[in-house]
C-alpha cells in the first residue's frame, strides 16, 4: 500500500505541475466515465490512490470506514486519541474513524459503534459532508423523496451549496448507496477543485488542459464595463440554444447547430480554394470528406461552417463558407488549421474560420458532455454589435463601431455565481454549471445571447427550450487579462 501511495502521489504531482495525463488517465477502469474528470482531480490531489493498482473501482459503493479516510484526507482532519468505537478495532480505516468523531462530522450507527463495512448512503454522506464542509443553512426544500428523513436539513443544505443537484429531477434517493464514482464528484465540488479533463485512451484533447478554453473564470473580477457590455447585448433577451436535433426550418436539410466530423488517417488530404480571405487562412491541403456535413445543410446559404476533427493527427481543421467541388476539392472564403497538443494562437490580426479569429469547435456544447455530466470549457456564443477591438485570446475584430459600451471580439463571460439553477432539468444544469465556471466567449456577430452547439438526434429540443427563461441580466462579463501568459498564446496562467 506505502509503494501504491507513493507511485501516486508522483503522478498526482506530475498532474498538478504540469496538467497532463497519460491518453485515458490514471485509472484503466474509468475509461469514459462521466465522473472520469472528478476521480483525476481527487487523485491529484491526494484524496484516493485508487482501489488496487490502475484501478479505481467507480461502480463499486462506498463503504463508511472508507468515506472516513477520504474526509479525513480531504479536511486534514487530526489525530485523535480516543477511541471511539468498538467494532472497527483492526479496521484499516479506524485511525480515520476515530479522527471523524473527534471533528464531530459522525456519531456512529448506533451506541459505540460506527458499521465501518456497511455502504454510506446518499443521506448519511449529506451529514457527512454538510457538518465536515460547515455548509450553511437554507429554507428552500429541493427534493420531494427525502420527506421525514432525518437528514433531510443536511440534504437540502448540499444541494444549496451546488455538491448535488439529486438523482432525477426534484429526487434525491436518500436510501441508496453512493458509488465510488459518485463519490468523487461530491468530493470535488467540495473541496472546489476543478475536473481534469482525461485525452481519451486513443485520440486527442481538444486544447491543452491549461488553454484559456479549458479554464475557469468563477473567481475572477468583472470587467470595467460589465454593465454596458450585457445592456448592449440586451438585459431583457434571453438564452438562446442554436443547436438540437431534427432540423430547422422544417421540411429543409438544415441541421441545428453547427456538425462536425471525425476522421481519422485514412482520410485523404485534399485541396482547399480560398475565395475572399485567403490572405489570413491557413494553405490546404486539409483532410475534409467530400461529403462533410456543412452548417446550414447542404443548400444552406449562411455561414455553411465545415470542422473537421483529425484524432490521429490531433489536429482541427475549420473553414467558413465552405463548398465541396466535384472533384473532391472544397471552396472557402476562410480556413484555419489548428494543431489540438498546442496553445498557439493565429497570429494577431487574422481572422480565422469566425469573427473573432478563434476556433469554433471547443466552444460547441456536445450532447456526450452533458451526458456524462460535465462541460469543462467555455461556450461559443453571438451578440448583435460589436465593437471595432478583441481582447485576448481573440485576435480579429468584425465591426467598425469604436463605441467603448459595446463587447469586443473574445470578451468572456459568466452566469452570476447567485442565479439559482436548481429548478432545471439535470442536463440544463450541467449547461449552466458550465456558464459558471467556465463561461461564453464573444466570437461572432449574430442574435442576441446565441449559444453554439453541435446538432445531435438525441438532444431534447423542449427541454433545451429552457435555456429561455435566463435573461441577459443574468450574466456579467469578466476580466480574463490576470491568466494571459503571452499575448500570442492561450495558455492561461495559474
Amino acid at each position: 500500500m506505502k509503494r501504491l501511495r507513493r507511485a501516486a502521489s508522483y503522478l498526482a504531482l506530475l498532474v498538478l505541475l504540469t496538467g497532463a495525463l497519460p491518453p485515458g488517465g490514471t485509472f484503466t477502469d474509468d475509461n469514459a466515465n462521466p465522473h472520469e474528470p472528478d476521480i483525476e482531480a481527487l487523485f491529484a490531489a491526494g484524496i484516493t490512490a485508487g482501489c488496487a493498482p490502475s484501478r479505481f473501482c467507480p461502480s463499486e459503493p462506498v463503504t463508511r470506514g472508507q468515506m472516513a479516510t477520504f474526509l479525513t484526507r480531504a479536511l486534514a482532519l487530526p489525530a485523535a486519541t480516543a477511541d471511539h468505537f468498538t467494532d472497527d478495532d483492526g479496521s484499516p480505516y479506524e485511525d480515520s474513524i476515530n479522527r471523524l468523531a473527534a471533528a464531530e462530522i459522525t456519531s456512529g450507527c448506533a451506541l459505540d459503534a460506527f458499521c465501518p463495512n456497511a455502504s454510506i448512503t446518499r443521506e448519511q454522506m449529506a451529514a457527512f459532508l454538510t457538518r465536515g464542509y460547515s455548509l450553511g443553512e437554507t429554507t428552500g426544500d429541493l427534493f420531494s423523496d427525502d420527506e421525514g428523513s432525518p437528514f433531510e436539513d443536511h440534504i437540502n443544505r448540499l444541494a444549496a451549496s451546488g455538491i448535488t443537484a439529486g438523482c432525477a429531477t426534484g429526487l434525491f434517493c436518500p436510501l441508496n448507496s453512493v458509488l465510488r464514482e459518485q463519490m468523487a464528484s461530491f468530493l470535488v465540488r467540495a473541496e472546489g477543485l476543478a475536473p481534469i479533463p482525461v485525452p481519451p485512451a486513443s485520440g486527442c484533447s481538444i486544447l491543452p488542459a491549461n488553454n484559456i478554453w479549458n479554464t475557469r473564470i468563477d473567481s475572477l473580477p468583472l470587467a470595467a464595463n460589465s454593465a454596458s457590455y450585457i445592456s448592449s447585448i440586451g438585459f431583457a433577451a434571453t438564452l438562446h440554444p442554436d443547436f438540437g436535433s431534427g432540423v430547422w426550418p422544417p421540411d429543409t436539410d438544415s441541421p441545428i447547430g453547427i456538425p462536425f466530423v471525425e476522421v481519422d488517417a485514412s482520410q485523404s488530404l485534399v485541396a482547399i480554394n480560398y475565395t475572399a480571405y485567403g490572405d489570413e487562412s491557413d494553405p490546404g491541403p486539409f483532410p475534409i470528406p467530400s461529403a462533410a456535413p456543412v452548417e446550414g445543410g447542404p443548400s444552406g446559404d449562411g455561414d455553411r461552417h465545415v470542422l473537421v476533427v483529425d484524432h490521429a493527427g490531433c489536429r482541427l481543421y475549420e473553414l467558413y463558407r465552405a463548398f465541396p467541388q466535384t472533384d473532391g476539392s472544397w471552396n472557402a472564403d476562410s480556413g484555419a488549421a489548428y494543431d489540438l497538443n498546442s496553445n498557439a494562437l493565429r497570429p494577431d490580426g487574422w481572422t480565422s474560420a469566425d469573427a473573432a479569429g478563434l476556433p469554433i469547435f471547443p466552444g460547441l456544447v456536445r450532447y456526450d458532455e452533458v451526458a456524462a455530466g460535465l462541460i469543462g470549457h467555455a461556450i461559443r456564443f453571438t451578440a448583435p454589435s460589436t465593437q471595432r477591438a478583441y481582447v485576448w485570446p481573440a485576435r480579429h475584430f468584425a465591426s467598425s463601431i469604436t463605441d467603448p459600451d459595446l463587447p469586443p471580439m473574445g470578451q468572456r463571460f459568466r452566469l452570476k455565481a447567485s442565479f439559482d439553477i436548481f429548478g432545471f432539468s439535470p442536463e440544463i444544469q450541467v449547461i449552466l454549471t458550465a456558464m459558471k465556471q467556465y463561461g461564453l466567449i464573444l466570437a461572432d456577430n449574430g442574435s442576441a445571447w446565441y449559444i453554439s452547439g453541435a446538432p445531435d438526434e438525441r438532444w431534447n429540443n423542449d427541454m433545451l427550450r429552457e435555456l429561455k427563461a435566463i435573461p441577459g441580466s443574468a450574466f456579467e462579463a469578466v476580466d480574463v487579462s490576470e491568466l494571459q501568459v503571452s499575448p500570442d498564446s492561450g495558455e492561461a496562467g495559474a
